[in-house]
């Protein structure tokens, strides 16, 4: 986040949450992203909103030193963004699905 946080009112309540609900949050927009690939103007505002609750989460992992979520989050948001240029980690979208949707499971109960 280059130490810059443009939304302070949604950060703020970000850092609240638990981590499943942050990944549960950013699932959503990944969901968005996968399928919404072929209508540019709706992928790119998904895709946008996942990095900036991505970098929200590792800002928030930052400040709770909680260094294990905090590989674990990167590595998520690595993924995501190659999926979508190139896809050389050779990620199956639908696991990555399934992936968010755990957390999001989670944040439910």
């Amino acid at each position: 986040m280059d130490g810059v946080i443009q939304h302070k009112d949604l950060f703020e309540r970000w850092c609240e949450m638990s981590i499943a609900e942050q990944m549960g949050n950013i699932g959503s927009e990944v969901s968005r992203s996968l399928k919404n690939q072929n209508k540019p103007t709706r992928f790119q505002g998904a895709f946008d909103r996942a990095l900036e609750l991505f970098d929200f989460t590792i800002e928030s992992l930052q400040r709770r030193k909680a260094s294990a979520e905090l590989g674990e989050v990167c590595r998520a948001r690595e993924e995501f963004c190659d999926y979508f240029n190139g896809n050389s980690m050779n990620t199956d979208p639908a696991k990555m699905q399934k992936y968010y949707d755990e957390f999001a499971i989670l944040a439910r109960n």
